[in-house]
């Protein structure tokens, strides 16, 4: 059994009615931008939104084809997402509450998955989308010694000491410290309570979401080392909680916050090619020729910068294409490659992933695009059938999320749970791209199957690669056109 990334199915992931009977409403919406047989995956332009909207209150509210027995999914939106909607409304067994066409294609049903009441609770408590192109789209931290505590509503301190005993100790050296390193940011950027959680309200758990037994105020403690995303915080009772995407409270001094990883790749121009190359030691220097032939330093590079290379050595430098020199053996080279797969051809998009190289290099048709450094499964080239190793062949991104929650196999020796994983696009059952929030070891093996990448370099390959998200949709689903993924040795 492959040990890849592994990621939750909600309730309903192998839905197989088979008997429908449509019921079409009245011939309402716009049908000039309608074309086709309505209800059928012929209805597909996109429509002028006429003010009808529905909102998602299910973790995963599936987008179909058509609203047929053999109807089969684009894409998700997640709770708090709201759409524009357009009837005519449609019933039939697999969806008694109606079907309403979505922009820019695609059915969505309306019951336990999505309400055309846009003041449900439910989103309120989810309205903070992740952020398409930002690093992070969210803001992360990682659980403590020990875990928080997930709880459902906002404790008392008098509360909170009953359960988890006096910490103001403990939160006043938390707080001193965020002021400090401004690692959440700075004080001020601590909101208000929300509304939703005045009076005692208890927080609602979206359709699909694991549902833990409760307590008097919480579900127990989340797991050792696990990851969130945080849609707010803000401070009660002296003390600084942080709203999750799944809708728990959490007490940051439990927590640890998530730092975004500085490095990332480097994009390569029309008509620039490789080689490019990496610093691999701790610290290289740049240098420049002199016209009496001597080399003179000119600036320390760090280690994993990135600089485009000529392909010419002089003696034991590569030459750079602004015309100064670094030694080579401080180099990982990504050459210039002398042939290519089939695939490559006109303006294509395929992805070249080497193991030992531990490197990424997208490219269109033959020309390189980009080229990073990742992180591949710890296994190396063993067999990934039986060890924490990628695997090797030619894929293509059939579906990709946004964020998307990894457990059980991902990282173990780093998290049990990891929420929110950004920019995840899968290729190969359990196996996809995506970026991290845990580690920073770009360049070295690390992951149990997934090719990890650096949170930049995640945000701007998620939005070159095909398919593409629709921007109000939280993923979308493409088994038959992606891009390439080619990995090998």
């Amino acid at each position: 059994m492959a040990l890849a990334c592994s990621r939750r199915e909600p309730p309903g992931v192998n839905d197989t009615r088979t008997s429908v009977t449509v019921e079409l409403g009245s011939a309402g919406g716009n049908g000039a931008n309608a074309p086709g047989i309505e209800g059928t995956i012929d209805d597909n332009l996109p429509f002028v939104p006429t003010g009808t909207k529905l909102g998602s209150i299910a973790w995963r509210t599936w987008i179909y084809t058509d609203i047929g027995a053999k109807r089969t999914r684009y894409g998700y939106l997640r709770v708090g997402q709201s759409v524009d909607a357009r009837g005519p409304v449609a019933q039939n067994e697999g969806c008694q509450g109606g079907w309403y066409r979505i922009n820019p294609r695609g059915f969505v049903c309306v019951g336990k998955g999505a309400t055309l009441d846009l003041q449900d609770p439910l989103l309120a408590m989810s309205s903070v989308r992740p952020v398409r192109g930002a690093a992070l789209p969210f803001r992360y931290v990682r659980a403590g010694e020990p875990p928080p505590l997930l709880y459902f509503k906002l404790p008392s301190q008098a509360e909170s000491t009953a359960i988890e005993g006096d910490r103001s100790g403990r939160i006043a050296i938390w707080k001193e410290r965020v002021r400090a390193f401004g690692v959440l940011g700075p004080t001020e950027s601590w909101g208000e309570v929300p509304v939703f959680l005045e009076n005692g309200t208890s927080l609602t758990k979206p359709y699909g979401v694991k549902q833990p037994l409760r307590y008097q105020l919480h579900a127990g403690r989340a797991g050792r080392d696990s990851g969130f995303a945080l849609q707010t915080s803000f401070e009660h009772s002296g003390r600084v909680f942080g709203l999750t995407t799944e809708n728990d409270l959490i007490a940051l001094d439990n927590t640890l916050a998530a730092t975004e990883s500085r490095f990332s790749g480097i994009q390569l121009a029309a008509g620039e090619e490789l080689p490019v190359g990496f610093v691999k030691l701790a610290m290289a220097t740049r240098y420049v020729l002199l016209p009496s032939g001597e080399m003179r330093v000119t600036e320390a590079l760090p280690k994993r910068s990135a600089v485009k290379l000529t392909g010419r050595r002089r003696q034991a430098f590569y030459e750079v294409a602004d015309g100064s020199f670094v030694p080579a053996e401080a180099l990982l080279v990504l050459p210039k490659r002398d042939s290519f797969p089939s695939f490559a051809t006109g303006t294509r998009k395929w992805i070249d992933i080497s193991i030992l190289n531990q490197s990424l290099v997208a490219y269109t048709g033959r020309q390189p695009t980009y080229a990073t450094l990742v992180s591949t499964g710890r296994g190396v080239l063993a067999d990934p059938e039986r060890s924490l190793a990628t695997i090797t062949g030619t894929f293509m991104i059939h579906t990709k999320h946004l964020v998307a929650t990894m457990d059980g196999d991902e990282d173990k020796a780093d998290s049990l749970e990891l929420r929110d994983v950004p920019f995840a696009q899968y290729f190969h059952r359990g196996y996809a791209l995506h970026g991290v929030y845990w580690h920073d070891d770009f360049g070295k093996v690390r992951s149990h199957g997934c090719v990890n990448l650096s949170p930049r370099d995640a945000a701007w390959l998620f939005e070159w690669t095909d398919p593409e998200v629709p921007k109000e949709w939280h993923s979308v689903i493409n088994l038959e056109r992606g891009t390439v993924v080619q990995i090998h040795p």
